[in-house]
């Protein structure tokens, strides 16, 4: 009140000025509060918004020791010199500016999920229209609603596209990619994505050039790098649109994964021919070095994505490795090692779509190996519902920037751009498939060529490449725009909208809805060995070779280091019985069938030791979907592996086998001895013992081969062996061989002449040798004669009677 009454005694400014005059004077330290000295200082300019007062320096702020957070401050409003405007509710407000970002993006994911819904809840549109057709309609309606009312729409702008919409649905599509047909096809799908779009760019480019030398005034100016900068944002598949209408139609798994990763792996050269064009309009004069720089940068931006998503994945998969204790947070490790490895590949200009799908290939097996069921189940439906809301969204926006953008429409440029799109097409896919044709298995019919060509659907990619030319550089960005945005809504509409009806037409072949059955896997995997063993055997090394060496390098070292624990060392199909037979159990105690297990019981003895309190349903417990999944990914990946040698052969290198000649020597002697045997039948009324069979004498000679050489000693001597246990038993007779008297290079003895058949007692054979073949103890050339039986002279003689019954030297 002092300082008010002082500044009345003076000029009289500004009411506001004087307070805070008074309460600034009033703090400055050793100044009396009867001074006269500082009020002099009141015709002063007005103050700022803020409360500031120009050029008023007079008062120092205070000291920080002075102000006491327990001190009395004055009213409010004291120290602003003027009262705040009092609300009807204190606490109750509209402030929209502070919440209009979040609010707005919560809304249109709000909108395109109820987009989303409405079109499935009615069956007879969805069935006729595409998804994505429909939500570019609602976008144009909710466009041209935004733009009716006086309000600017929203565009699709690059930067969001890119960074935050795109990389869920490559993720999705990368993290699920299915591998088998995948790497099956990927030289075809290699050709059409890196020399198809090439064709496509080029083409496109060089005749769009020559209908803008020849349409006129208003398209002369165009010259020649923006027409190729132009055809190669035009000429790329996009995966979006693809994925939107191909998964519709269930066209079968071939068509897809060669149209689909034609649209993934074609962002390469899309990126490298955009940049280099973009780089080549800003040059003065584009030289031979500048060309094949550009050739050899294709190379570093494909390989450098690859190699980036890979390293990111195996980090990942490293990382999971320790989350056993933490697994609320394995599913974040997957989502911010893809994105980041995305970011680092746009951070370079590297392709970041090929980054995302090397990452979540990579990664993928290692880490569900590592993390628990439930965080798998996250992430897969995480990732489904995260990219069918960047999808949605995105096909939302290129309806609503259709309408707020700016348009430039030529007739000759738009109707030339489309034709020529269409044209270009087909002639590459008609040209790739008659090259493929010549080195692929299964060829690609003419039905399959023209869903290839009918499915080259585009979409925001090229919208958002278009949107990020510079005017600079491109003053004819708008009419690129317009030509593109002609371009998508024709494929998306009328391509997407007729492709269904036309493959029905021509009967194309659609995805097998149900499973294939534990039998046609174990089938598909018992081929897959006996492929890789055709080509070891052959020698041309081809893709099944290599995946068994993967495959092998990968059991051997990677596991090793990326899988936690045993996993990487004890089979699948034993680790999922043991976390089988400990939730069972676990269910078991928890029901109260059972009141206290051993920690080392098994399920089958819990059921014996009290099989009463079983219910029936736990007996043969129903397995859920996701654990039938387990069951059939663990057999897949644990069948018996066939090619478990370290050493390669060919048919070049073939190394002879040792026991191949004393096999040949023991077939010529089985040759003789049934020789022999069917002739003593016309001589012996007691009918020979068969000889063992060629599966017996084939074992015993793997048993012992060395026992079945040739003995140097013998001289293959006739002996007649009769076990006189039983001599009446047909078995009892053992033939061996058989030569006349005198033929053993000794002269008969009366005395056998007198004997005439001379019986031998059967010796016991011992182990591991073989009767027929083995000589006994008794082979003395005095004891290997035999005479005819007189009781039985045989048949009648022949001329050669006379001569011996075996020649000398057989």
């Amino acid at each position: 009140s002092s300082g008010w009454s002082r500044c009345q005694q003076g000029a009289k400014p500004d009411p506001v000025v004087p307070v805070v005059a008074a309460l600034s004077l009033s703090q400055l330290p050793g100044t009396a509060s009867g001074s006269q000295a500082a009020p002099v200082v009141l015709p002063t300019p007005a103050p700022l918004p803020g409360g500031e007062v120009p050029g008023f320096t007079a008062a120092p702020p205070a000291a920080p020791e002075e102000i006491h957070p327990l001190k009395e401050q004055p009213a409010n409003g004291s120290g602003e010199g003027h009262a705040k405007h009092r609300k009807a509710f204190p606490v109750i407000g509209i402030d929209y500016t502070h919440v209009r970002i979040p609010f707005e993006i919560s809304l249109w994911i709000l909108l395109a999920c109820l987009m989303k819904l409405g079109f499935h809840v009615i069956p007879s549109v969805s069935s006729i229209v595409p998804e994505s057709c429909l939500l570019i309609v609602v976008g144009l309606l909710v466009g041209g609603l935004i733009k009716g009312v006086g309000e600017k729409p929203p565009i699709l702008k690059s930067d969001i596209f890119f960074l935050f919409l795109l990389p869920p649905i490559i993720l999705d599509a990368g993290y699920f990619l299915p591998l088998r047909p995948f790497t099956e096809n990927l030289g075809t799908i290699l050709i059409f994505a890196v020399v198809g779009t090439l064709w496509n760019a080029f083409f496109l480019g060089g005749l769009m050039y020559a209908v803008c030398q020849l349409g006129g005034p208003g398209l002369n100016h165009i010259g020649l790098l923006a027409n190729l900068l132009f055809g190669s944002i035009i000429s790329a598949v996009d995966p979006v649109a693809v994925l939107a209408v191909f998964e519709e139609i269930h066209i079968n798994e071939l068509l897809h994964i060669l149209v689909f990763g034609e649209s993934l792996l074609n962002d390469a050269v899309t990126v490298v021919l955009y940049h280099l064009f973009e780089e080549f309009a800003s040059f003065e004069q584009v030289t031979i070095l500048d060309i094949i720089l550009g050739f050899l940068s294709f190379f570093v931006v494909s390989l450098g994505g690859v190699l980036v998503g890979v390293i990111y994945g195996v980090i990942a998969a490293f990382t999971s490795r320790f989350t056993s204790h933490i697994r609320v947070i394995e599913p974040l490790f997957v989502f911010l090692y893809s994105y980041m490895a995305y970011l680092s590949a746009e951070l370079f200009h590297l392709s970041g779509i090929m980054a995302l799908i090397a990452a979540g290939v990579v990664m993928r097996p290692y880490v569900e190996a590592n993390i628990s069921h439930k965080s798998h189940t996250t992430i897969k439906y995480f990732l489904k519902m995260w990219s069918s809301v960047s999808e949605t969204l995105i096909f939302i926006f290129l309806g609503v920037s259709t309408v707020a953008g700016h348009h430039y429409w030529n007739w000759t440029f738009v109707i030339s751009t489309l034709f020529f799109c269409l044209i270009a097409r087909v002639l590459g896919v008609l040209v790739l498939t008659w090259f493929i044709n010549k080195f692929r298995i299964v060829k690609l019919t003419p039905k399959d060529q023209f869903i290839i060509a009918y499915g080259g659907l585009r979409g925001a990619i090229a919208f958002s490449l278009g949107y990020l030319l510079d005017y600079k550089h491109f003053g004819m960005r708008d009419m690129f725009l317009t030509a593109i945005i002609t371009v998508i809504f024709f494929t998306v509409f009328v391509q997407g909208m007729t492709i269904r009806p036309l493959v029905d037409l021509l009967a194309v072949k659609k995805k097998q809805e149900t499973k294939r059955s534990i039998n046609e896997e174990i089938h598909t995997q018992f081929l897959d060995h006996l492929l890789t063993g055709i080509e070891d055997i052959c020698g041309h090394y081809g893709h099944h070779h290599w995946k068994d060496k993967l495959n092998r390098f990968n059991k051997k070292y990677v596991k090793k280091c990326l899988i936690a624990g045993e996993r990487s060392k004890e089979p699948q199909l034993i680790a999922f019985y043991h976390k089988m037979e400990m939730k069972q159990a676990i269910e078991l105690v928890e029901s109260g069938g059972i009141g206290k297990i051993p920690s080392a019981v098994s399920t089958v003895s819990i059921q014996n030791i009290n099989p009463q309190t079983l219910p029936l349903e736990r007996v043969l417990p129903a397995l859920s979907k996701d654990k039938e999944e387990e069951i059939r990914k663990i057999l897949r990946t644990n069948l018996q592996k066939t090619r478990q040698r370290l050493r390669s052969y060919n048919r070049h290198t073939l190394v002879a086998d040792p026991y191949e000649e004393a096999w040949n020597q023991m077939l010529l002697r089985r040759q003789k001895a049934r020789q022999l045997e069917q002739k003593m039948n016309n001589y012996l009324t007691v009918p020979a013992h068969k000889v063992d069979s060629p599966t017996m004498s084939r074992a015993r000679i793997g048993s012992d081969p060395l026992a079945y050489e040739p003995k140097e000693d013998s001289e293959n001597l006739p002996i007649i062996t009769i076990d006189p246990a039983s001599p009446q038993s047909p078995e009892s007779v053992d033939l061996m061989s058989e030569e006349p008297k005198g033929c053993g290079g000794l002269p008969p003895s009366p005395e056998e002449d007198e004997e005439g058949l001379v019986m031998r007692v059967k010796e016991p054979s011992s182990p591991g040798t073989d009767d027929v073949f083995t000589p006994g103890t008794s082979d003395s050339p005095s004891n290997q004669r035999m005479l005819r039986c007189l009781s039985d002279p045989g048949p009648r003689p022949e001329p050669e009677e006379g001569e011996p019954f075996i020649p000398k030297g057989q």
